[in-house]
Parts: structure tokens; sequence; C-alpha cells
């Protein structure tokens, strides 16, 4: 019998709970479906599934019957000088209605220009013109696709000299004026702390907390730059960090328990090892479930 028929599927709602998922990858299809192993959700890039069908959209039906999902988008280009493309927006919403994911988020970055799509989330400058830009495209997506945004703090490698927001206040506005929400990738803080000369405990401290609905977790890469200083790159190929464990254990400290995913896009583990990461997150939310409830028990 075809994985794909295997079980009977089950309703699921779709709201995101307070616990670690993983990025739904092509390679670990036919494993999560053969034992159905104890994720909180799943998530998958947008992009990825723009074409009508095939086996992608058969695997990810059958998952999604049972799981929860998050919808990542890597394309909109929400930080452009330009405006958003409307066949883009148009295939979101199609997804969107297709697949209900509990959460839909995009970057704080531009990736397109001229009809052409890079490689890269290309950062943009923290200025008044700019903030007036994203939020734009911001409500102009939400409307859309009838629901609210999350908005991803990026990793970055370099500054604009023109800038004249901090990035943490600059993110605060967007998320004052829009109403959307924030996903807070703790991997991007440290990335673009040490890449920037920030102090990521105080980014953290001083992020608006309020508005996060969901975090990412990944890998990074050590480089240095031409003057031999540590130049780290958000790669996604590789086990969180240690030094990003400890910051993710001080935001949901802060924060409480969130829904955390953990991304590996490049080198891909055996499912095994993804699922460890995701166990590790787990035991960091319910350590924090369980002082909460400590807590509650004390002053009561």
């Amino acid at each position: 019998m075809s994985v794909l028929q295997a079980t009977p599927p089950r309703r699921t709602r779709n709201e995101i709970p307070a616990r670690a998922g993983v990025g739904l990858k092509a390679p670990h299809y036919r494993t999560i479906l053969e034992t159905q192993p104890d994720i909180g959700f799943f998530e998958v890039h947008a992009e990825n599934y723009m074409g009508a069908g095939g086996p992608p959209h058969r695997y990810l039906t059958e998952i999604r019957t049972r799981y929860p999902l998050t919808l990542h988008g890597v394309g909109l280009s929400i930080g452009a000088d330009r405006p958003l493309d409307r066949d883009h927006l148009r295939r979101l919403a199609e997804l969107v209605v297709r697949y209900e994911p509990g959460l839909f988020s995009e970057h704080l970055a531009w990736s397109s220009h001229g009809g052409l799509f890079f490689n890269d989330l290309l950062p943009v400058p923290y200025t008044l013109q700019t903030l007036h830009r994203v939020c734009e495209h911001i409500d102009q997506a939400q409307e859309y696709l009838g629901r609210q945004m999350l908005l991803e703090n990026p990793s970055t490698y370099v500054a604009f000299a023109e800038s004249t927001y901090w990035e943490v206040d600059f993110i605060a506005e967007v998320a004052r004026r829009t109403g959307c929400g924030l996903l807070l990738d703790v991997n991007n803080v440290y990335v673009a702390c040490t890449n920037q000369h920030w102090d990521p405990t105080r980014y953290i401290d001083q992020f608006p907390l309020s508005h996060v609905r969901q975090i990412h977790l990944a890998g990074y890469a050590r480089d240095a730059d031409e003057r031999g200083r540590p130049l780290l790159i958000d790669s996604h190929d590789r086990q969180v960090d240690e030094i990003v464990w400890d910051l993710y254990a001080r935001t949901i400290e802060k924060l409480g328990p969130t829904p955390t995913l953990i991304e590996w896009d490049q080198n891909l583990p055996e499912w095994a090892e993804l699922q460890a990461e995701a166990t590790r997150a787990e035991a960091v939310l319910s350590g924090q479930r369980q002082n909460d409830e400590m807590s509650r028990a004390s002053l009561g």
C-alpha cells in the first residue's frame, strides 16, 4: 500500500501549539507519514508549493491532515522599492485557502527587482522612507490575504550609513503601525548582533515581544571579514549553536512558551537528528511551562 494511503487521515485544528516544530522537507515525507512523530507542527516555504499539483502537494495534503502547518514566504519582497507582485500575492492566497496554515510569515527584506528574483534576502536601510514603504506593503498583503502576517527580523552583514532607526525600534514601529505579528528568529539575532557589533541580550530585552507569535532557530556558519573579525553566515545547514540555545532560553523565560521552529534547509540530516533538535526546543518550552505553573501555584 502506498505511504500516502497507509493510514486514515484525521482532522487537525489549524491553531499552532506552543510547541516545537520543524521545516518540512521532501526527503522526510515518507518517514513522517510512516512513523507519525510527535511534532508540534510543520512549516513549508510557500514558493516551493506554488505549482498546481504533483507529489509535493500530495504529500503535503496528507501531512496537513495530521499536523498543524505554518507557511513561510521568501519571495514577497516586502522591503522592495516597487509595488508588490499581484500574481505572487494571488498564488499565496491560493495556498492559504488550500492548506489553512495557522501562521503566515515573511521577511523584512527584498529579493526581487525588475521581474528578477535573487537567491538572497537583501537588507533595507532603516529610514522613514523605508518604514512607510514596508508598512504599505504589509497593509496590502494583510488585506489581500485576509489575515495577519508575521514579519521576521533579518540576518544582516552590513549596516546602511543612512539608517536613522535601530533595527529593534524600526521593527517595533512597523508592528505598531500595521498590526502585523512578529517572527523572532533568535539565530538571526545572534548572527546580526555579531556582525554589527550589537549586544544580543540587549536586542532580545528591547524587542517588542508582545507582538511575537513564532520563533525560529537555526544553525550558522563561521567566517571572517577582510580584517579578520568574526563574520557569521545564516546558513541553516547544521545544528543550533549552544550560544543560540542560551539566547533562546532567555527569550522563552521573558516571553513564555511560543511556537518554535527548527530551520534546517541545506545539508539535510537524517530525520532522527532533526527531531532531536525539536526535542531540545520542546524541553526548553516544557521547562518554562513548569516554572510558570509553580509561580502561579505559589501566588495562589
